[in-house]
């Protein structure tokens, strides 16, 4: 269930929030009440397969996420915007790990006996593949402005968002399949299609930070992935043996 419930917020929160759901949803209660319903949603269905009737859980989860958001409509913290995000993201994970307490299943013994080995293995895949995506392509946004330009992001902005996240699929899978040594030359292509960019002196730090630092992201959550599914990996592996 914990796996379930972090793969669930991931794809409610990040996955299906389109950018102009986002800023509908910065503005208007309309939009944190839409969001907040998907979330809703998503969050049943991911319980459903273990626990078909957890609809304590399912509603305090949804409705801690809503009050949260709706407490950044009205007051926004006087931090930075990355530390504000970082809040945002603690907060919710506390609101699921509390509402996982309440219901019995952070007792390793039980969460273990919830997965089989084959059902952990593609909650743990799916988990790693929905973080690289949007995940990370917004905490790159927060952390590149605030690290490159020192400045909020701007959402959406000039760069390939989904050229991005294509990439670092392509590096996790490349990761989990062995194909290390083959990393670097997925830069390439994304090289390529950003050449105008990189052009620019102006807009070139923040591209190459979002590029290098997501690559890096994807290769760590592979490495973290054949880890923990005892996966033996070479530094120079090129492919599985």
């Amino acid at each position: 269930m914990i796996l379930a419930m972090i793969l669930a917020h991931l794809v409610g929160d990040f996955v299906l929030q389109t950018d102009k759901l986002a800023a509908w949803k910065a503005r208007d209660l309309g939009g944190i009440a839409v969001h907040g319903l998907v979330v809703t949603i998503v969050t049943a269905l991911f319980a459903l397969p273990f626990t078909p009737f957890w609809w304590q859980g399912v509603l305090f989860i949804s409705a801690a996420h809503i009050l949260i958001d709706v407490s950044q409509l009205y007051y926004k913290l006087p931090v930075a915007p990355v530390m504000r995000f970082l809040f945002d993201q603690l907060l919710h994970f506390l609101s699921i790990f509390i509402a996982l307490y309440a219901g019995g299943y952070l007792d390793l013994s039980t969460a273990q006996s919830t997965y089989s080995p084959q059902l952990q293995t593609i909650l743990i895949l799916a988990t790693g593949y929905a973080f690289i995506t949007m995940p990370t392509w917004v905490l790159l946004k927060f952390v590149g402005y605030a690290v490159v330009e020192g400045s909020p992001p701007v959402f959406p902005d000039r760069f390939h968002k989904y050229a991005g996240i294509l990439e670092r699929i392509i590096v996790l899978t490349f990761v989990l399949a062995g194909f290390v040594l083959l990393v670097p030359l997925l830069m390439m292509p994304r090289m390529w299609m950003e050449r105008n960019q990189l052009a620019d002196k102006e807009g070139r730090p923040l591209l190459l930070f979002e590029c290098l630092a997501g690559i890096a992201l994807a290769i760590m959550v592979g490495l973290a992935i054949r880890a923990y599914l005892g996966v033996d990996l070479g530094v120079y592996s090129l492919a599985v043996n």
